[in-house]
């Protein structure tokens, strides 16, 4: 019905022209970073016409800023698929959601990276509305591992004397600061000892029982 409807409106064959622009526009800006990426390349890669750009985006900074919104958005489903797994403890389903982004990261030759945390160090002080929309981004991710660590307290996973909020946004700076080592690096290293000193450090142990 869904189908139909689009059909009915005439937008059958313009959502997914969108999409291929904002897809090619995230591979192109995990590669290349929002500056040195062109309106046609982004066209180039999506194989639509040159028209379509600016039927759907104003500008190109409208264009970063949906491209940001839908890497978050991918970022979150993938993030609350394993974190959602109440079958397994909080910490055992964060440790497999970073265990699979490790995985996905190794797949790509350790390229890319977040565009969360490329986007910050590029677009931060150049631009209110990115910076404004990226922090937007940063502190929903926060607030999600903070939940996790509350629920990790709860059943005696995580020290009940850490405050939740200052780990989540510890293991946030941490974990992009990782990433951007192996970026650079082209090795999965510095994530690799992020998870130790995460997990047997930081998060290591629990108060129950004291």
């Amino acid at each position: 019905m869904a189908e139909q409807a689009t059909t009915d409106t005439g937008r059958s064959a313009k959502a997914p022209t969108k999409a291929a622009l904002v897809d090619a526009g995230l591979h192109l800006m995990l590669e290349n970073g929002y500056h040195h990426t062109g309106i046609q390349d982004v066209l180039q890669a999506a194989g639509v016409p040159k028209g379509s750009f600016y039927y759907y985006f104003p500008s190109k900074e409208a264009f970063g800023l949906e491209v940001i919104a839908y890497f978050a958005a991918a970022y979150v489903a993938r993030l609350e698929q394993c974190l959602g797994e109440t079958t397994l403890s909080p910490l055992t389903r964060l440790r497999r959601h970073l265990d699979e982004t490790l995985a996905r990261f190794e797949r790509r030759g350790c390229r890319g990276g977040c565009l969360i945390g490329n986007l910050s160090q590029e677009l931060a002080d150049q631009s209110a509305l990115f910076g404004t929309q990226l922090e937007a981004v940063l502190s929903d991710w926060r607030e999600r591992y903070a939940r996790l660590f509350r629920e990790a307290q709860a059943v005696g996973e995580l020290r009940t004397d850490l405050d939740p909020q200052q780990v989540a946004e510890f293991y946030l700076n941490s974990f992009e600061g990782a990433v951007l080592r192996a970026k650079v690096s082209k090795s999965p290293a510095p994530l690799r000892l992020f998870m130790t000193m995460m997990f047997d450090g930081v998060l290591h142990g629990s108060t129950a029982g004291r």
